[in-house]
């Protein structure tokens, strides 16, 4: 993890961790939904927007660069603490007495164990969901982070695994963990794709010249207007989900319905998101019409309408101690 983060915050490379990297890519061809010929090189009208070409490095020092990037990461922590100790005000966690009270130190281990889940499980996922078999055939290329490719959805499943093995730990109901960290994680999602904007990465699909806020991004090998897709998921999946749910997480809430909140919510909007997004050149859309990333979210939507109906059934502050 400390590799990680010297490589994002200090010493990172044009390279970067999230899936897209925002390295030129050839596109498919016109047939490809949201994809089409790339056009000659040629001036771009005055009254477009562009990408601005933000330099990622943020800070020189001789040697050293610390690149904005890394400074979304320490934004998205730093918020995660603001928003945890928080929450501790809110019920059920603020009247929880006695060894089950819930404290800063306990935001501070959740926040260490969560980091440690996204950097396992984004790197997990990405080769696992978007390129099994070249890393099957190149398993110690798994480690090389510092080449990119993480994903969202697996770095989910990590914070899973590791919300799972602090509840253990600390002997709390999963669900109430799981609750209580609902709620802070969105804020944290929206300082990424800020960082995915600056790098220039995860661009948009095609978008009719027409549209006003269309922009260009000539480094993706294509002089026509795209849709700025990173601002619609900040938008969408980093401050709505999280004025959404923190507003309905200030009451209490039968147990797990705030975390079924986050995985139905986070996953309408990404789909929804998907659409704007232009889908990895390597794997294209899929069945249906629908690119990977719709696809993890089908899961997501299901197992969280699912887990809300299901936590409707149980009593409000059922698992407030045990």
């Amino acid at each position: 993890m400390l590799g990680f983060f010297l490589r994002n915050v200090v010493y990172s490379s044009s390279g970067l961790p999230w899936r897209g990297c925002g390295r030129p890519m050839v596109l498919p061809g016109a047939g490809s939904p949201g994809c089409g010929v790339i056009p000659s090189a040629g001036t771009i009208p005055a009254t477009m927007l562009t990408y601005p070409h933000i330099d990622p490095v943020a800070l020189q020092i001789g040697p050293l660069a610390v690149h904005w990037y890394g400074l979304t990461y320490l934004a998205a922590f730093g918020l995660f603490m603001l928003l945890g100790i928080r929450r501790l005000r809110h019920p059920p966690f603020a009247s929880i007495t006695g060894p089950g009270a819930w404290t800063r130190k306990d935001v501070e281990d959740i926040l260490f164990l969560g980091v440690a889940g996204v950097v396992i499980g984004g790197r997990l996922g990405y080769c696992l969901f978007y390129k099994p078999g070249y890393y099957l055939s190149h398993p110690l290329e798994i480690f090389a982070v510092w080449q990119g490719g993480m994903a969202f959805h697996g770095g989910l499943l990590g914070v899973v695994v590791s919300m799972l093995w602090f509840a253990h730990s600390r002997r709390r109901p999963w669900l109430q963990v799981a609750d209580f960290v609902a709620p802070c994680v969105p804020t944290g999602l929206a300082a990424g794709r800020v960082g995915n904007f600056i790098n220039g990465e995860l661009w948009g699909r095609f978008a009719s010249p027409d549209l006003p806020w269309g922009m260009v991004f000539a480094h993706s090998g294509s002089m026509q207007p795209r849709h700025p897709s990173q601002v619609y998921q900040f938008l969408m999946e980093g401050l709505l989900l999280f004025i959404l749910l923190w507003l309905y997480a200030r009451k209490e809430r039968r147990p797990g319905q705030v975390a079924a909140a986050f995985l139905f919510g986070y996953g309408v909007f990404r789909f929804i998101a998907e659409y704007f997004r232009e889908p990895d050149a390597f794997l294209g859309i899929l069945s249906l019409g629908m690119s990977m990333g719709q696809w993890l979210c089908v899961p997501m939507i299901v197992g969280g309408a699912a887990m809300w109906l299901w936590a409707q059934r149980q009593p409000v502050g059922a698992l407030v101690s045990r």
